[in-house]
């Protein structure tokens, strides 16, 4: 399976920080912002990811993150020159040759960060329901969207969800909501994404709009919803009040227990998609700060000093 980050936009209700810099690489607490939606890609086990930027941005994440191999991924860019909704983001990668028909893929947004206890079982089993094989044994593929309980379900896109799982409607902003279940910014799909993706006009505001993406799969009834667990933290930084929040959110949690949220290098040794020495390499270039001091305790404590 492939995956994609966009990390675009204008970030215009962040103005004016994000005259000088993108969004996504604003500082949550201790990390950028990107490294949130990448280590959730990593989690369920995605390694050939797309970072979809703005083209005055893309030197800023290359320089950043380089081509993903400390953590044990590779990583293409590829340039969004015009915010024209989510679903634009498959068309760009088929047109920088990233993704191709029959290529399961991962979309999250730049600005979404979850926490959540199974979070990686869940992740890992929508990639395997978007990576069947069509139709085997009467197993059709299927998309997967992620939903969590909201309070004000006025605001969001919210989905109807049957006692399956199997979603039965979505709606942007209702006045009357079907259900509490707010829509986030994570979608997993099968290898007819693509074809789907094309299928999609532009909305009364001109863009490719994701909600008609998985109104596609919803009339084939090939639309799940994973639902976060109760406690689960979704977070979208999108405004500066939700920055603060979710800095002091991370901070509180690395703290508290000692244990880092959403640490690429973390996941990739854990995964075996790096070695120890390349573990011990990374650690020794951030020795200066607790976050290379963090990676360098990971490597001591099954290796010793």
């Amino acid at each position: 399976m492939k995956g994609i980050i966009l990390a675009g936009g204008s970030g215009s209700r962040l103005w004016n920080v994000t005259k000088a810099v993108s969004k996504q690489l604003l500082p949550i607490y201790n990390k950028p912002m990107i490294m949130y939606p990448l280590s959730t890609l990593m989690l369920a086990g995605v390694k050939d990811i797309l970072i979809i930027t703005t083209p005055e941005d893309q030197p800023n994440f290359k320089r950043l993150l380089e081509d993903g191999s400390q953590y044990g991924v590779t990583l293409t860019y590829a340039v969004q020159p015009r915010p024209e909704g989510l679903a634009q983001a498959f068309l760009i990668a088929e047109e920088c040759g990233f993704l191709h028909d029959g290529e399961p893929c991962a979309l999250i947004l730049g600005d979404n960060i979850f926490y959540s206890a199974g979070l990686t079982e869940s992740l890992e089993n929508a990639a395997v329901w978007a990576s069947y094989e069509p139709k085997v044994n009467d197993i059709p593929t299927m998309a997967t969207i992620y939903g969590i309980t909201v309070k004000d379900p006025e605001r969001y896109g919210i989905a109807e969800v049957g006692e399956d799982g199997e979603v039965l409607s979505i709606e942007e902003k209702p006045k009357h909501p079907k259900s509490n279940i707010c829509v986030t910014g994570l979608y997993f799909y099968p290898g007819d994404v693509l074809e789907k993706a094309k299928r999609v006009k532009p909305s009364a505001r001109g863009e490719l709009e994701i909600t008609t993406l998985n109104q596609l799969y919803l009339e084939e009834h090939r639309l799940r919803l994973e639902r976060l667990a109760r406690g689960a933290v979704w977070l979208d930084t999108g405004t500066f009040d939700s920055l603060y929040e979710a800095s002091a959110f991370v901070e509180t949690i690395e703290k508290r227990t000692g244990t880092m949220v959403c640490c690429p290098e973390e996941i990739a040794y854990s995964k075996g998609w790096i070695s120890s020495e390349k573990l011990l390499f990374e650690a020794k270039k951030l020795e200066k700060n607790e976050y290379g001091q963090y990676l360098r305790r990971l490597h001591d404590e099954n290796f010793g000093k």
